[in-house]
């Protein structure tokens, strides 16, 4: 046999790395779409998931709402959403929806306003974001003008945050109303929690609404007053207290808009993941491998350190339990 020249013995080599990598090329991508709001615990997961051989997840954090319009449209393996499916929404999914809450967190009254400890109460709140509290020093704070900083894309997070304003003010249930979208009387929007973050940050005066984990470098988060009277800011405790009043009906939905707890922060909810019922065919695997790991201790015992709340273990149970739905 002649021998095998060096260029020959490259190509070789060469054909045998890339078939070693045609496996790892091959494997499975999951892709998902939805809220922002849980969109840096979502991202840690992934990684983390990823980094343990597990499946590999893109996940694109565009809003709950456009989110659910991907998931009915079937370009998605899972959407994801800070606000329930509405029944009328699930019934266009021809493959049937698994709702699984996923993890809590706080909805932060988020502002940018050196020398000023902001206390506020709910009917503050609501004034505040109808545009009816216009300078700071009606909130005890250093005079000046107040900005608001809104959500401009349909988003969960406005629905969670609305509906507990529109229960805490009949002017404002009447004025501004509860939904994805809302129009507001004042202010100006932010695409993304962490939009509206960035619309903070660059505003001093500013004040809007944002997932407690996007509050960061120049923003504070106010202690706002909750049923029982008490001033509390978000932490992971007052939003352990403040979840621990959320009951699940059927389809895993669940909602509180003003704990009674001493303790509770009242702005808290929970986010989910939508997936289909059926017609995940070789990707079945996959996604509960994903959800489970999501659900997992390790998964949840890292939410505080991101600036989430861990599910309660009944709402944990019911989690794992609807992971089992997922079919082919």
């Amino acid at each position: 046999m002649p021998p095998v020249s060096k260029a020959v013995a490259l190509g070789l080599l060469a054909s045998l790395g890339a078939a070693a990598v045609l496996p790892a090329l091959a494997q499975t991508t999951l892709n998902g779409a939805g809220a922002t709001f849980p969109a840096p615990i979502y991202q840690k997961w992934f990684a983390d998931l990823a980094a343990k051989k597990g499946p590999r997840v893109n996940y694109q954090a565009v809003g709950s709402g456009a989110g659910i319009r991907q998931f009915q449209a079937g370009t998605v393996d899972f959407g994801a959403t800070d606000d329930p499916i509405d029944p009328a929404e699930a019934a266009k999914v021809s493959k049937g929806v698994v709702q699984i809450p996923m993890v809590g967190g706080s909805i932060a009254v988020a502002y940018n306003k050196p020398g000023c400890d902001l206390k506020l109460t709910q009917k503050q709140v609501a004034l505040v974001f109808m545009g009816e509290i216009k300078d700071w020093k009606e909130l005890k704070c250093p005079a000046g003008p107040i900005s608001v900083a809104y959500r401009s894309d349909g988003s969960g997070t406005t629905y969670a945050f609305t509906n507990a304003l529109s229960d805490w003010s009949n002017e404002f249930k009447t004025k501004v109303g509860t939904g994805k979208s809302v129009q507001w009387p004042t202010g100006s929007g932010g695409k993304g929690n962490d939009g509206v973050a960035s619309v903070l940050q660059n505003s001093e005066g500013s004040i809007g609404y944002v997932n407690q984990a996007f509050v960061k470098g120049a923003l504070k988060a106010a202690a706002v007053q909750n049923k029982a009277g008490q001033f509390v800011k978000p932490t992971a405790a007052s939003g352990a207290a403040g979840l621990s009043h959320i009951k699940l009906d059927a389809n895993n939905a669940g909602e509180t808009t003003n704990p009674t707890d001493k303790n509770a922060y009242p702005l808290v909810t929970l986010t989910w993941v939508l997936a289909y019922k059926s017609g995940n065919a070789e990707k079945t695997d996959d996604l509960q491998k994903t959800f489970s790991f999501m659900l997992s201790k390790p998964a949840q015992d890292q939410a505080d350190n991101l600036g989430y709340v861990p599910l309660p273990a009944g709402i944990q149970a019911r989690a794992l339990a609807a992971v089992k739905q997922v079919g082919k």
